[in-house]
């Protein structure tokens, strides 16, 4: 008999998110192999999907249309618990928040069924990184813990986030690196390409805390000799209204939010920018990340800026990615220059290439479905 696997996310496409790409390309490969894949998941802002094989329901979401915070988690989350219970299944994928994992765990043990968890980053050192009180950092760390520790299986988007999940006491044999990657066909270096009339750089995805991202800001002010160019930032991010707010006061003009656009529309932002913009804050605990705007960006031809530390800067500086440089405005303004002078004009074959072969999406998928595929089997 087929396996019949059921995913439980809020995120899924046509939301816009690496974590939607993820899932989707899981299920494809879940299908390719033969399985039966159904998709627990939320009522998107636009409306109902005629997908099939997706079951949505209704959410809270903040004013941005997102389902982030804990009462729109467990808008979420209480639903679900109830529809994982009601339905069959012979595994179940749970994507986080580790609420979410929580109603898995639960539902799979009085279902007497396993589960898979798909860490894309530990939860407990995002809330540290953000500040968070010190019981709400225990309360995510026991929650986390629970959810790690039962699972039969645990998929890791890199060797980064794998070592962090020691933390927890998991046994290295139940977890599996899958990695991460982009849709290789929609980012791609041929396709349209935006012309706003002057040179730009493009920040592409989330805007949280522990990025960053308001060095290049920081950094676009220190090219006072080039008020030509201009920075654009497509995504958003609880950080969103501090990055507004420090654009307005040093840069009037020179930066604009566009919200969150499609993946082709990314793309063709990408084609046309100077470069592209990424980065980690050093020692905020998140210095193991590999964000998928690298991979977003390298697949288009475009080199990246990245500032920060840790193994992305290894990654970009090690595969000739873009710059890899220090969490440093002046650094910044300076790779900003190079590319803007065309000092890196021979590398986008070589970086199309790379990502072919080390971050496509569908190979990620294919990972991730013989694990899944192999938990349900033990």
């Amino acid at each position: 008999m087929n396996a019949r696997v059921i995913l439980a996310t809020r995120l899924y496409p046509p939301e816009v998110g690496a974590a939607a790409f993820r899932l989707k390309a899981l299920v494809a490969a879940l299908e390719r192999d033969g399985a039966s894949a159904r998709v627990l998941t939320t009522l998107p802002p636009t409306g109902h999907s005629a997908e099939q094989g997706v079951s949505r329901w209704p959410v809270l979401r903040d004013r941005g249309g997102n389902v982030r915070g804990y009462i729109q988690y467990l808008s979420f989350d209480v639903p679900l618990f109830f529809r994982l219970v009601f339905s069959r299944a012979d595994v179940v994928v749970s994507e986080p928040p580790p609420t979410t994992g929580l109603m898995v765990t639960v539902s799979s043990w009085l279902r007497r069924r396993p589960y898979v968890y798909y860490a894309a980053d530990v939860w407990t050192d995002a809330v540290i990184a953000m500040g968070a009180s010190s019981p709400v950092v225990s309360v995510m760390r026991l929650i986390e813990g629970v959810v790690l520790r039962n699972a039969h299986h645990i998929l890791a988007i890199s060797d980064g986030v794998a070592e962090q999940l020691a933390q927890f006491r998991v046994p290295a044999e139940r977890v599996s690196v899958v990695g991460n990657g982009i849709d290789t066909e929609t980012f791609a270096m041929e396709g349209p390409k935006q012309q706003p009339g002057h040179p730009y750089f493009v920040y592409t995805g989330t805007m949280s805390e522990w990025q960053g991202a308001e060095i290049f800001i920081n950094a676009l002010t220190l090219l006072e000799d080039r008020r030509d160019v201009r920075l654009y930032f497509l995504g958003q991010g609880a950080s969103e209204p501090a990055l507004r707010e420090l654009a307005e006061r040093v840069a009037p003009g020179r930066v604009t939010f566009g919200g969150v656009k499609s993946p082709a529309e990314t793309a063709a932002w990408i084609r046309g920018a100077a470069g592209a913009l990424v980065s980690i804050v050093p020692g905020k605990g998140y210095d193991f990340a590999k964000p998928t705007k690298i991979y977003a960006a390298a697949a288009c031809g475009i080199p990246v800026i990245y500032s920060g530390a840790g193994d992305c800067a290894d990654m970009v500086a090690g595969n000739d990615l873009g710059e890899s440089v220090s969490y440093d405005p002046l650094d910044v303004a300076a790779a900003m220059r190079r590319l803007l002078e065309g000092h890196d004009d021979d590398g986008k074959q070589s970086r199309v290439t790379w990502v072919q072969e080390n971050a496509s999406l569908r190979t990620a998928g294919e990972r991730a479905a013989r694990a899944v595929l192999a938990a349900r089997a033990r």
